[in-house]
């Protein structure tokens, strides 16, 4: 379930109706946006099955004026640290002029018959802050198939910070739509946002 919109009151109401522990999601979100004015939001609930167990995680993404919020929380049943279940919850502050890339792919069915404002089947969501980052590296060769020299490596590096996937045969149509609309809001706000040097 994800819910995108742009007040403090309609932020509290999405997280009450994802239904995923929600006085502690909504505390923790309004204790790191504070009193700045909400632009947007998105609130994305995702269940996972891990061996026996189902398990739930909330996202919870906030766009302010000068800052992009990121909540998770995530349930863990009783283990060696602890004889009952809990919950963890984070959240991070980014300044929106430390945001890299906002990238927004976008899985279409039957291309050749696309016509504009169609909602894609599915959409990857990708921001990058520079937090997190991954390195795909391998050999690097030459074009001579008998060379035996040591080339080095060659490889990419890929702002990886966060990565949110919704489809509308799993989450919905509404989803979807949400999750383009806050994609399209942080977009807009980084590209608005004078680089300072970082």
């Amino acid at each position: 379930m994800a819910k995108t919109g742009t007040t403090t009151q309609g932020l509290r109401a999405a997280i009450e109706r994802s239904g995923y522990y929600p006085a502690l999601v909504a505390e923790a979100v309004e204790a790191a946006v504070g009193g700045e004015p909400i632009a947007s939001y998105l609130v994305h609930q995702e269940t996972t099955f891990d061996a026996n167990e189902v398990r739930r995680h909330v996202t919870v993404l906030v766009l302010t004026d000068n800052r992009f919020i990121v909540s998770h929380t995530d349930e863990q049943a009783a283990d060696g640290t602890s004889p009952s279940p809990y919950a963890t919850t984070s959240t991070e502050s980014v300044k929106l002029q430390r945001i890299s890339s906002v990238v927004l792919s976008r899985v279409v069915a039957n291309p050749e018959s696309y016509t504009p404002g169609t909602l894609p089947r599915e959409v990857v969501l990708t921001i990058g802050w520079g937090a997190v980052s991954r390195l795909d590296l391998e050999p690097a060769a030459c074009g001579d198939p008998n060379c035996e020299a040591d080339h080095g490596y060659t490889g990419s590096s890929t702002a990886d910070d966060l990565s949110l996937r919704v489809s509308e045969a799993g989450d919905g149509p509404d989803t979807v739509r949400q999750t383009l609309a806050f994609a399209q809001a942080l977009s807009e706000a980084t590209a608005a946002t004078p680089d300072t040097g970082r």
